[in-house]
């Protein structure tokens, strides 16, 4: 398998192809791993510039071993920030890998930066999205992210996106971190929210090291 450090977008973690398509985010998570190193699995996700087109992924896509389970949009920024990329990347995934899987790890915060419901335009290209709920209520939820919406609207949005994403009919999992310092999610309430929401639920355990 390609695994070539040099490749500015592309990388492999776990049986599955990588997109790092940003490094914007609209949160900032004090659980966020890009604090702990430039690199995940020996690629390093750290852009030199924010000045990316759809044509440079699919390039280094076509030079990419694609013996994968799954293709995912994910990195160090969040991905949905560059929708029209995304949308570009996942229609040449979908032509020319009909059979591949294609998930997006995301922050929920989709329609808030857009400022409208961009769901429908990720039907029938993205099979899978993993949206980060993250906490139980809007205070902790600002507290864990530091998102620059405030904080009630943030969680709101949320779980508003996941249920725009069920509508759409995208296979859907919210998500939350465990076992980061001395913050108490309350992964039952958690995990009541997600039931309903009528999703699955996901807990990720806090990587102290990352993902080496």
């Amino acid at each position: 398998m390609n695994t070539k450090t040099e490749n500015k977008f592309v990388y492999y973690l776990n049986n599955s192809m990588y997109i790092n398509v940003t490094n914007l985010c609209t949160n900032n998570c004090v659980f966020c791993i890009r604090t702990l190193s430039d690199t995940v699995a020996g690629a390093n996700l750290k852009l030199d510039n924010e000045n990316i087109s759809s044509e440079q992924i699919i390039e280094e896509i076509k030079d990419s071993s694609l013996s994968v389970n799954e293709i995912v949009f994910c990195g160090y920024g969040e991905p949905l920030i560059k929708l029209d990329i995304v949308k570009d990347v996942a229609n040449f995934i979908k032509q020319n890998y009909p059979e591949m899987p294609v998930r997006i790890n995301t922050n929920g915060h989709a329609n808030l930066i857009h400022k409208r419901n961009i769901v429908p335009e990720l039907a029938g290209i993205i099979d899978k999205i993993s949206v980060s709920l993250n906490a139980e209520n809007a205070e902790l939820y600002k507290e864990l992210t530091d998102c620059r919406f405030d904080s009630q609207i943030a969680y709101t949005g949320v779980k508003d996106f996941i249920t725009e994403c069920v509508n759409q009919g995208i296979d859907t999992t919210a998500t939350v971190v465990n076992g980061f310092g001395n913050y108490n999610i309350n992964v039952e309430k958690c995990a009541e929210i997600v039931e309903s929401l009528g999703v699955k639920f996901k807990i990720r355990e806090w990587l102290d090291e990352g993902y080496k």
